[in-house]
């Protein structure tokens, strides 16, 4: 009796690809081993069932490259107005910085002494600054451009007759941040309106939470200078500042 070897027996395999483009046969056996032969419809996008053609839905973006030399290449959905606001907000940031930064010279002058309130003015002077500079490298990754405003000259004395120089600077400072978190409120309402996300997250992320922090920490500043007074309680207030 002849005996058939068991892989000449078999039928060829035929490989199942789902999309209405059939069966495809697998052609033929190497060394033991299953070639498949491939054919142009294989191709198909109709076969793969693709959902999209990569190249015709970039053309419509490749439309929108800019092939002036001045005009921003990595710009995409942002609009004028989230542009400008950045630019209002960069300003506002300057303008806070340069009030706390006349806050440090005047507490630190020979005749003012304290220096624990000029450290804390100064501090919040660089952190403003950050913040503008922080909006300004945002504005150019999103393909805009910094146009930077004028700024107010700040009051150089801070002394008061009734409340005294130390509680007159703290609330003058804890208006500056309720400003700043009021402009920045603006932004995000902006951002929101121009379906912005990238900048709305953004701001949410970087800002928004930091600002509130700062709000109640001033807040605690200027309800303790309240009860302490314009004398002896002003220079332990300094201290504790200095020592922070």
């Amino acid at each position: 009796m002849t005996t058939i070897p068991l892989l000449q027996s078999l039928p060829p395999p035929r490989l199942h690809l789902h999309g209405g483009g059939g069966d495809l046969p697998l052609r033929s056996r190497r060394g033991g081993c299953i070639v498949m032969n491939a054919t142009s419809e294989t191709n198909n996008p109709a076969i793969l069932n693709a959902v999209f053609e990569p190249f015709e839905e970039v053309k419509k973006e490749l439309l929108l490259v800019p092939t002036v030399p001045h005009d921003s290449l990595a710009r995409h959905v942002y609009s004028d107005r989230s542009e400008a606001a950045i630019n209002d907000q960069i300003n506002v940031e300057y303008n806070v910085s340069y009030v706390y930064h006349a806050m440090y010279a005047y507490f630190d002058r020979d005749n003012v002494a304290l220096k624990g309130l000029a450290k804390f003015f100064k501090e919040a002077c660089i952190e403003e600054r950050e913040h503008a500079e922080k909006f300004m490298e945002y504005q150019n990754k999103r393909g805009g451009k910094v146009k930077l405003q004028w700024m107010m000259m700040p009051i150089s004395d801070y002394d008061h007759l009734e409340k005294g120089d130390a509680l007159h600077a703290m609330e003058l400072a804890l208006s500056l941040e309720k400003l700043t978190n009021e402009k920045l409120l603006n932004l995000h309402k902006v951002a929101d309106e121009n379906n912005d996300a990238q900048l709305a997250d953004f701001i949410e992320s970087e800002f928004l939470a930091e600002q509130v922090e700062s709000i109640k920490k001033i807040s605690e500043y200027v309800a303790q200078l309240r009860r302490v007074g314009k004398g002896h309680g002003v220079w332990n207030f300094d201290q504790m500042l200095l020592a922070a």
